[in-house]
């Protein structure tokens, strides 16, 4: 895939998030690695909402820039980008938001680690709280490498969530299956509860990631932590 279509892509995952209040003010960030061993990552200090394909800022794996109009810098969280791709050959994007639901469990620390939902089995396994870590500082990216070696979605404890994926749309389908999960499981919950799905079902769910050109990590039935069967 071209540079050009990967900034529009960029672009269009941008103005989403935004309209979707996933990102306020200037909230959120993504990025995507290219062929070339270069990366796209949105600018700091600009609204999600005004995003343009020339905005996005060229960068080497050291967070240097390479390409950028009007002084434009990566945002401070490009640490945690870098960490992403340094660890996970596989990955060519992520993206970092502040979906409201998913936000509110990484806020009140609980971890959306019940196989209650087919899709989400299939589609990210369990999703972490990761350790709390300052925003701009490498306490982040140490935070979360240790749950890149199985998750494509984690939580960001008192902070937000992050996806990454093989492209830019993967990346941002998995905040979207993320946030829907997170909504659907705090209505079960005032509903009476959660009801989990049996660990046969599970371990079939799971087999049909390949069937469905699922890419990525899963953390498998081990993370399930209920014991159901």
């Amino acid at each position: 895939m071209n540079e050009t279509i990967i900034r529009e892509q960029m672009c269009d995952v941008c103005h989403k998030m935004w309209q979707l209040g996933w990102v306020a003010a200037n909230d959120g960030n993504v990025s995507a690695r290219l062929s070339d061993g270069s990366f796209l990552a949105t600018p700091t200090g600009i609204s999600k909402s005004f995003i343009t394909p020339e905005k996005i800022v060229k960068i080497n794996a050291k967070g240097e820039v390479i390409e950028a109009i009007d002084g434009h810098k990566p945002s401070s969280e490009i640490k945690m980008h870098l960490r992403c791709y340094e660890e996970r050959p596989d990955v060519s994007a992520v993206v970092h938001a502040h979906p409201p639901t998913a936000t509110g469990y990484a806020v009140a620390n609980k971890a959306l680690d019940g196989y209650t939902m087919i899709e989400a089995v299939i589609a990210v396994g369990s999703v972490p709280v990761t350790p709390y870590g300052t925003p701009s500082t490498y306490e982040v990216p140490e935070a979360i490498t240790p749950y890149l070696k199985e998750h494509d979605v984690m939580l960001l404890q008192n902070h937000g969530a992050l996806t990454v994926g093989a492209d830019i749309i993967t990346a941002y389908y998995r905040m979207e299956t993320l946030e829907l999960w997170a909504k659907i499981s705090l209505t079960a919950h005032l509903l009476g509860g959660e009801k989990e799905i049996s660990r046969g079902n599970i371990d079939r769910l799971c087999g049909m990631r390949e069937q469905y050109g699922v890419t990525g990590k899963h953390p498998g039935y081990k993370k399930y932590p209920y014991g159901n069967e």
